[in-house]
Order: structure tokens, then sequence, then C-alpha cells
């Protein structure tokens, strides 16, 4: 059988444009187009994918018919003005995270926004990891209980990374920058798909180590989850080692997912060995991105629903403004409780 082709406008070519750019292509079931207004930007993607059309602008588009499907890549302030006129064309969207840096704002599109029946979702990719999904799958089954505590950790050299973030969006809250809206919110993210919404937060952050930027660079956060879990998060873009552990602790098992050695564990019993869970052969770079794609391209072919509804990507958000606005002002921060998946 022949698999459906899509046709798929990318908006906003910086470092994750580029990379949903190449990663859709790589699913082998799309037609690839951008929107850039860099002209610099344009020419390299250009003379790495000679198939990819692209475009300095949306006016530049005649032929709006023949896309069903857009990324919003660009920055986060922008995410939901291009997110809505795709809508109104009738194109089903996957916004990059976070889904707005306004918590009003994203309620006000959300209120409008899934009566034009077309697919949206928001680019947590973690959930497109399938070690994640058996460890949550693990948890739902009730064979190790309720869940307990959820406790994060984890850290990476930004610069080496991103060594353009200075020039970028992470150099302000404003633009969708600092470590909560820029890496946090991904492990906010995952203790919402394996625990549950957050229900409240307080915060201690600071900018440690990462120059020519004022916002934070390291996070300390306590939580609490639905139905009691007690949450910790500990986060910073500094420390050489790039690693991330997510641990679940629940009444009759310790499950841990340990990012880093693609692997997800669990120990039942006192002085026993971790039960160790991994994939029969490593993820290549692009995988998780090329997954995601493909699971975009399923809910708009009504095989799947989104890995990330706008909802729960809505709820993510809440927690992003709450952590912030509790290392503001020192204080526990209430979450509105609307996401209940």
């Amino acid at each position: 059988m022949t698999q459906m082709k899509h046709h798929v406008i990318v908006i906003g070519a910086g470092s994750i444009g580029h990379r949903h750019i190449r990663c859709f292509g790589d699913t082998k079931r799309t037609a690839v187009s951008f929107v850039e207004p860099r002209e610099e930007i344009r020419r390299e993607i250009e003379s790495l994918y000679p198939n990819v059309r692209s475009f300095a602008s949306l006016d530049e588009i005649s032929d709006w018919d023949q896309f069903d499907a857009a990324v919003i890549a660009t920055t986060a302030p922008q995410h939901l003005t291009h997110a809505q006129a795709m809508l109104e064309r009738g194109i089903n969207v996957l916004i990059e995270k976070p889904l707005a840096v306004d918590v009003a704002e994203a309620e006000a599109f959300s209120r409008t926004a899934e009566a034009h029946g077309k697919v949206i979702a928001v680019a947590y990719v973690y959930r497109a990891n399938p070690l994640l999904v058996q460890m949550r799958d693990a948890i739902r089954s009730g064979e190790y209980g309720k869940p307990l505590e959820f406790i994060a950790y984890g850290g990476q050299h930004f610069p080496t990374y991103r060594p353009a973030y200075r020039e970028t969006y992470y150099r302000s809250h404003e633009s969708g920058g600092g470590a909560i809206q820029d890496a946090l919110t991904h492990v906010f993210n995952v203790g919402q798909f394996l625990v549950g919404p957050m229900e409240k937060i307080v915060v201690d952050a600071d900018h440690q180590v990462l120059d020519g930027v004022e916002v934070e660079d390291t996070v300390h956060a306590l939580a609490r989850h639905r139905d009691g879990v007690m949450a910790s998060y500990v986060l910073n873009q500094h420390q050489p080692a790039n690693e991330m552990t997510m641990t679940v602790v629940c009444e009759r098992g310790q499950l841990r997912m340990e990012n880093h050695r693609e692997r997800w564990r669990v120990c039942t019993a006192p002085d026993t060995d971790w039960r160790d869970f991994s994939l029969p052969v490593p993820l290549l770079r692009d995988e998780l991105f090329v997954r995601q794609a493909d699971a975009f391209l399923d809910a708009i072919e009504g095989k799947a629903a989104p890995l990330c509804d706008l909802q729960e990507g809505l709820q993510t958000l809440r927690m992003n403004v709450a952590a912030i606005s509790s290392w503001r002002g020192g204080q526990w921060e209430a979450i509105n409780h609307q996401c209940e998946k």
C-alpha cells in the first residue's frame, strides 16, 4: 500500500526548525518547505536539501491548498500567531515548546483553536522516546502501586550544544529563554506524562555560570502533583556531563529513566539488583525527532492521538509560568489544574 504523502511547511529555520526540516524529510512521508527571513540561513539549508522549497515570508506562498501540516518553530511569543494563521488555512499544526510565554494568550487560543477540527500538537519530544512510554505504561499498570514521588536531575554544558545561545531567544524570558522555559519545561512535561499534572511549585534559581546572558542557568524546585505525588526538579546548563535521570518511587517499586544511558530500570526489593530495559538498537541522533514527526503525521491520518496535545501543552506552560513567578516572588505558586490526561 502506498503511504500518504504530506506537504509540510516549517515556519522558522533556526536550529530546531532546521532539525524539523531534516527529520520530517527523513520520514519519507513528506514534501517539505520552509519559511525563513534570513537569506544566509535559507541558502545554507537549500544547499543541504535540494528538494526542499524555501520562502522568505508567508506572503510569498501562493499555493497554500497543497499544505496539510505546519511546524511552528519561530520564537515562543510568535507561536500562537503563526499557529492561528495555519489553522485558518485548514492546516494541522505542530507547535514547538513552549506553547507560548503568556498563559492568558494560550488559554484564549485554546478556547477557539480546537473548533477548527485540525490536529494541534506541542513538540515535547521526550514523549517520542519508546523507553519513556514503556516506563509510563509500567507505572499505569498498577503492578508497582501508587506513585509517591517524582525525582528529576539533569544537566549539560549548554555552550557546547548551543554555542550561539547569547544571540538567540535564550537570552530573555520574554522570548522564551532561560533554563526553565528552554530545558526544564521538557522535564515538567515528563513529570506530567508519568505521574499527572502539577498542582503547586516553589522554585529557587540563579544565573551562575553562562556568560553573555542574565537569565537563570540553574534551577532547584519542589512541587506537588496530582494525588499528593511529591516532586523535586534539579537542572543546570553548565555541568560537563550531559545526563538526565527521572525517577518515580511507587508503593511497591522504584522506576528510573536514565535518558543518557538509553534505558529505564526498576527495583522492587531492598538489596536487590535493578532490572534494566533498553532498545535492541541505540537511538540515532535524530531518531526522537523523526519519531515525533511520524507520530504527528499518524495523528493527521487518524491513526493515533497526538503525543502531546494542546491541553497538555497548555498545562506545561502553566508550570513554566508558575515556576518563574515562584522564583521571582519567593513563594509557592498554585497551578490551575485543568488537564486530566
